[in-house]
């Protein structure tokens, strides 16, 4: 049996739909199965042995028609039973229709039913701590029936080298590893994700103020300027407990950096995601526009906390819907104060950090 599990997006929902192929791995023990990703999103998948080999979409097969047919072709010549598309966009309906498979899975949606064979209703609440990404993505699996307890949770694999890499790196800067060292994702992936800086300067010093702890920043290199203001807004006391040049220069590093962490806090994004499949705890900082049910995955109100403004001012997005209010973001997040975040923050603290 061959199987082709596609997910053409970013970090947090290419680890997400990985657990289809360990389930799959589980339920077929000698399926081939392959797994098609963008290229900029392999490194979260290293050491991965649910699938067999991925194939990696490329910027060449988005800016050129005939690399894209080349790779039709490819996907056409594997001959593959079962196509899973966890995308379903533009980009993946062409690799469906031309794989030639028996079975082609994915969500339903009008006008695009004649692609697959099978199709799942993309739920709209969650049933469980899960979150709404996790019940979407399992439900792709429900067609096939499979006779097995479903694995939930997506993993990284961090590697003895990438240990020994990040414990040299904390002794190269003077981190004090007896003491709990705390991961900043202090940036979203773009403005409209980012927690104000000047308010998440205040959130570092309460952050240090609370213990004895080793503080870390993760950023896109891009994003240096905006790392700097929220530095040099933190106070002195702050600052001496910040360990900026502890930067992990690409993906792997980060996770290297990442295992070595205790928990991590901030923005919604990758680095969470990322971190959370490391089994550390998490503290996220949704943006005022997302709607946090699809993403604040596994909270228990313990090892995985988030908040939104929506829980402390519900008034504020009375008939306001998503888009109205990414429209007016930044007046969002100017009532987003720390002084609300802090009685949350200080319990999760208090639990894993001090």
């Amino acid at each position: 049996m061959k199987i082709l599990v596609i997910q053409q997006k970013m970090i947090g929902d290419v680890l997400v739909t990985s657990i289809l192929c360990d389930n799959l791995r589980k339920a077929y023990p000698t399926a081939i199965i392959d797994y098609m990703v963008y290229e900029s999103t392999k490194a979260v998948l290293e050491g991965n042995t649910s699938f067999n080999r991925l194939i990696l979409f490329e910027k060449k097969h988005q800016t050129s028609k005939w690399e894209y047919f080349k790779l039709i072709k490819s996907i056409h010549q594997e001959k593959y039973d079962i196509v899973i598309d966890a995308y379903s966009k533009l980009e993946s309906w062409l690799v469906v229709l031309f794989s030639g498979a028996k079975k082609k899975i994915s969500y339903k949606k009008r006008g695009r039913e004649f692609l697959y064979t099978n199709t799942v209703e993309r739920t709209k609440t969650s049933k469980s701590n899960l979150g709404l990404i996790i019940d979407q993505r399992l439900a792709l699996l429900e067609p096939l029936h499979l006779k097995i307890e479903l694995d939930n949770f997506p993993q990284i694999y961090a590697t003895k080298k990438e240990h020994e890499y990040a414990t040299s790196l904390f002794n190269l800067h003077a981190v004090n590893q007896s003491k709990k060292t705390i991961m900043l994702s202090i940036l979203g992936s773009s403005l409209d994700k980012t927690y104000p800086l000047l308010y998440m300067s205040k959130l570092l010093d309460f952050i240090a103020s609370k213990g004895n702890i080793n503080l870390l920043f993760n950023y896109m290199p891009s994003q240096k300027e905006e790392a700097t203001v929220i530095y040099d807004a933190c106070n002195e006391g702050t600052k001496s407990k910040l360990y900026p040049q502890v930067l992990g220069k690409n993906i792997r590093e980060f996770i290297a950096i990442m295992n070595s962490c205790d928990l991590i806090i901030g923005n919604d994004g990758g680095a969470i995601n990322m971190a959370k499949a490391l089994g550390k705890p998490s503290f996220i900082i949704f943006s005022p526009w997302i709607d946090k049910k699809g993403w604040a995955t596994f909270e228990d109100g313990i090892k995985h906390v988030s908040v939104h403004l929506e829980e402390f001012k519900p008034e504020l997005f009375i008939n306001k819907s998503a888009k109205m209010v990414k429209k007016e973001n930044a007046l969002f997040y100017k009532e987003f104060s720390p002084e609300l975040i802090y009685p949350v923050l200080e319990t999760f603290l208090r639990t894993h950090a001090v």
